[in-house]
């Protein structure tokens, strides 16, 4: 019994010690150039490329105003919309919404009358045509900063550049 063992133990030690030489030689085996974040993963943002452009004067009264017309909050359990085109203009809407802004190629603003804070956001490319076939590309959804009743939306084509694109946006409350 105890050669058994003896035996045993030597090839679990020689097949550890195979394995463990074959696994440093794949991780050795490394691509010669690294593809560039962008690549890697469409979409990333790369250093020094400014997020959401910066709040004037002017859109923080318009911000403010809006939620002093408020009639009142939608209620829990319940969603504010927008269907909003690649130019920035709403098309349908809640009546929470109060309007859309685009500030460049695939950066818009969309101000409700009240606070989203804590509010939980959706966004998807899309039109509100009769055959509703959105354009390819990617969506991504944000508070909009120093504007409590903002959401900031930025659209990318497929390949992962900025690209103005229609969408539709919901605020679940």
């Amino acid at each position: 019994m105890a050669t058994f063992f003896r035996r045993k133990a030597a090839a679990v030690t020689l097949g550890v010690l195979a394995l463990t030489l074959a696994g440093g030689g794949i991780a050795v085996a490394q691509p010669a150039t690294k593809a560039p974040a962008e690549v890697a993963q469409p979409g990333a943002q790369q250093a020094g490329v400014a997020g959401q452009p910066s709040v004037t004067a002017a859109e923080a009264q318009q911000a403010r105003a809006a939620l002093k017309v408020s009639l009142a909050p939608p209620a829990a359990g319940s969603v504010a919309w927008a269907v909003v085109t690649s130019g920035g203009t709403l098309l349908q809407h809640s009546a929470n919404v109060v309007s859309a802004t685009k500030y460049g190629t695939g950066q818009y603003q969309v101000l409700l009358d009240y606070s989203v804070v804590g509010k939980a956001f959706q966004a998807t490319i899309g039109t509100n045509d009769q055959f509703n076939v959105p354009p390819a590309g990617e969506i991504s959804v944000a508070p909009r900063n120093q504007t409590p009743n903002g959401v900031f939306v930025q659209t990318y084509s497929s390949g992962g550049s900025v690209s103005s694109k229609p969408f539709h946006l919901f605020v679940a409350n």
